[in-house]
């Protein structure tokens, strides 16, 4: 019978690529040698304990992926405040250049060789204009984390975990003076592709606040969690959408709060349009 040795063939799924799947967390994958993108993204803070309090910060990135494991990114970044009647801040609203970034990431465990990542990240910025404040100030800081992950389902469920430093160096440019801040925090998340191109899933981060550059003189504590969208319309085109709400939490200075509305805020969203060449 013709055909009769033939094997059926499978139906053929693309691999998940993590670089960019989530939306506060990060995956583990950093490309092919020789990719270039071009990435934007915005992302809207808003709610404090009193008042009214947005922020929206855009930020255009190139990433280039030089040599295998080595991904590099070099973006600026752009912010509009609006900020009114919110204790301990002053009323503001205005659109400014706010600063650059760069950040490395190495990946040291392959994935798809290993069965799960691992991967260091560092971004090292500079900012002129205070994220929390709106302030005018001079800032130096990094973000920091090791970051790993592991498909929990072939090409159908993928799980991502990330343990977060960020320290700042901060100099107020009204009095000129000089403060230390950090937060530390995990985060996790999964995302199941629904089908090709397509993922959704659950994200969440626990973040700890202190006004130094390590964990001493703490200041408050936020738990977030939200959903996460992932779309690639086609081969050049990617959209990550999440949202990300402050469900517990705590400052210091507000110890009967059930949130911490001094060091964090009630909502996140981000969006991530990126195209690769």
């Amino acid at each position: 019978m013709v055909g009769s040795g033939a094997a059926r063939a499978e139906p053929a799924h693309p691999a998940v690529d993590t670089e960019h799947l989530f939306g506060f967390i990060t995956g583990t994958d950093v490309g092919m040698p020789g990719e270039v993108e071009l990435e934007s993204e915005t992302l809207v803070r808003s709610g404090k304990q009193s008042g009214r309090y947005t922020t929206f910060s855009q930020r255009a990135a190139i990433e280039h992926v030089p040599r295998e494991n080595l991904r590099l990114e070099f973006a600026a970044i752009g912010v509009h405040n609006e900020i009114s009647s919110v204790g301990g801040l002053d009323d503001l609203r205005h659109t400014e250049f706010q600063g650059l970034s760069f950040e490395a990431r190495y990946r040291l465990i392959d994935r798809q060789q290993a069965g799960y990542g691992l991967t260091l990240l560092a971004e090292p910025h500079w900012a002129r204009i205070d994220e929390a404040s709106g302030q005018r100030a001079t800032v130096y800081g990094a973000g920091l984390a090791i970051l790993a992950d592991k498909e929990l389902i072939r090409d159908r469920l993928i799980g991502a975990f990330n343990l977060l430093y960020e320290p700042e160096t901060v100099q107020s440019r009204v009095t000129s003076a000089w403060s230390h801040e950090a937060v530390l925090g995990i985060g996790g998340g999964l995302m199941a592709q629904l089908w090709p191109g397509f993922l959704a899933g659950v994200e969440s981060r626990y973040l700890r606040a202190y006004e130094s550059m390590g964990p001493s003189n703490f200041s408050g504590h936020a738990l977030f969690v939200g959903p996460t969208l992932y779309y690639r319309p086609s081969e050049h085109w990617r959209i990550t959408a999440s949202w990300s709400l402050q469900v517990a939490g705590r400052a210091v200075d507000e110890p009967g709060s059930a949130l911490d509305l001094v060091n964090f805020s009630r909502h996140q969203a981000r969006l991530r349009v990126g195209y690769h060449f």
